[in-house]
């Protein structure tokens, strides 16, 4: 893939700003946060909503505006975690469809495209990258 950030975005009323951002976190969080799948994981990890919604906010306005307002690491976060490679999915199909709400129409592949980056990077460190001819351990099968 190639990297996003060094695909020059829209000005004016079609760049993404960081109350976009900001919106696109907290409504995608709300969901979240009440999906049957996602809802158990999130919501025993996180003890302040609030405060967590501003780092993540933070992080995709680093990421996808460049502002290099995150100081953290997202793998040692999501390590102790229970995660499972079906949570990706639908993480990312609730974060497409929160974009197409939020963002303008123009933003909505780039500000998807960074978080299938993402996406593929935790699955990756976490483990849980699917291997073909692999058992759950990553043993080869004979």
């Amino acid at each position: 893939m190639n990297d996003t950030r060094d695909m020059p975005g829209p000005t004016g009323e079609d760049a993404l700003t960081e109350q976009h951002l900001a919106e696109l976190v907290d409504r995608f969080y709300e969901r979240v946060r009440a999906d049957a799948e996602l809802g158990p994981v999130f919501n025993a990890a996180i003890d302040d909503w609030p405060e967590h919604k501003r780092m993540l906010t933070a992080f995709w306005s680093s990421v996808a505006l460049g502002t290099k307002r995150y100081r953290g690491n997202p793998m040692a976060a999501h390590r102790p975690h229970p995660i499972r490679v079906e949570h990706f999915d639908r993480w990312l199909s609730l974060w497409r469809q929160t974009a197409r709400e939020v963002l303008p129409a123009d933003q909505v592949e780039r500000v998807c495209a960074y978080a299938e980056k993402i996406g593929y990077s935790l699955r990756y460190g976490l483990g849980l990258m699917e291997r073909k001819g692999a058992l759950p351990l990553g043993l080869p099968t004979v």
